[in-house]
């Protein structure tokens, strides 16, 4: 048997990156999975190759930060599926800049997507959750779900993105949080923070920017070539990971055998960076 075979999975983000390699993972390991992008495409394109590899996936798509989402998100995995076992807060971007030139509306975008959605997310699934949770325990079973929250090697403090770091930091605190609060409920709380892994926002840029457009607002991504080589110079295995690797390092804390962990970072590095 699959070690994830039967368990529900929503993963935001994951329409494309590294939510994309998440979401692939764990249907290919038997996980029933919810995937979310802004965009219906992306969307339907990942649920349609996990149901061409023989799993079972459904899109929900739309803005993590809308009002509405968490619910409608949570609602989508009960509907389709009468279960939540993984929760992987996924969704995310960086719109940076020094502190003196970023705008209220850079700080709350980066902050909404990388806090209050996750936050908004994990609040409605508790219901849900508890409620599975007292059924199980009487009946004497234990079952345990996870929550894996990305978060980065910039929570330690990189220059230009304040906003990014704060929020990325702040994962980290309801990371420890919720594993606290949730571990009466058989619920494993980790993070995952990820080092230079190569997705849309990391790739080298040479000439003019590269623009995104996210929720109508025109985002740069993209780096140097040259910092992109200077990376490699930095990181012990001297390259840059791929989304199949970051994918790996979420599944560890979605498997069983991490079913006694809880409350703990694992950064995704090649060797480099602290949270």
């Amino acid at each position: 048997m699959k070690k994830l075979e039967g368990k529900v999975a929503l993963v935001t983000g994951s329409g494309r990156g590294i939510g994309r390699s998440v979401a692939l993972k764990l249907a290919a390991d038997g996980a029933r999975v919810v995937v979310n992008d802004l965009d219906a495409g992306p969307a339907e394109e990942v649920v349609a190759e996990i149901r061409a590899a023989g799993g079972e996936a459904v899109a929900c798509v739309g803005s993590v930060t809308a009002v509405d989402f968490a619910d409608r998100f949570v609602k989508t995995a009960v509907d389709n599926y009468g279960a939540i076992d993984i929760i992987v807060n996924n969704a995310g971007y960086t719109w940076d800049n020094v502190i003196q030139k970023m705008s209220d509306e850079q700080w709350y975008a980066i902050l909404d997507c990388h806090i209050t959605a996750p936050f908004r997310i994990l609040r409605a699934a508790q219901p849900i959750i508890s409620a599975m949770a007292k059924k199980e325990a009487a009946e004497g079973r234990v079952v345990n779900r996870k929550v894996v929250n990305i978060a980065s090697t910039s929570a330690g403090g990189n220059p230009g993105q304040v906003n990014y770091s704060t929020a990325k930091a702040g994962v980290l605190g309801m990371t420890k949080c919720l594993a606290k609060e949730w571990g009466r409920m058989k619920v494993n709380v980790n993070a995952v923070a990820f080092g230079h892994i190569e997705t849309r926002q990391t790739q080298p840029v040479e000439g003019d920017p590269n623009y995104i457009n996210i929720e109508g607002r025109e985002i740069k991504v993209g780096i140097s070539p040259a910092i992109v080589e200077q990376s490699k110079t930095m990181i012990p295995l001297g390259r840059p990971g791929n989304t199949e690797e970051a994918a790996g390092a979420v599944y560890l804390f979605c498997i069983p055998e991490s079913d006694y962990v809880s409350g703990q970072v694992l950064v995704c590095g090649g060797g480099i960076g602290n949270v």
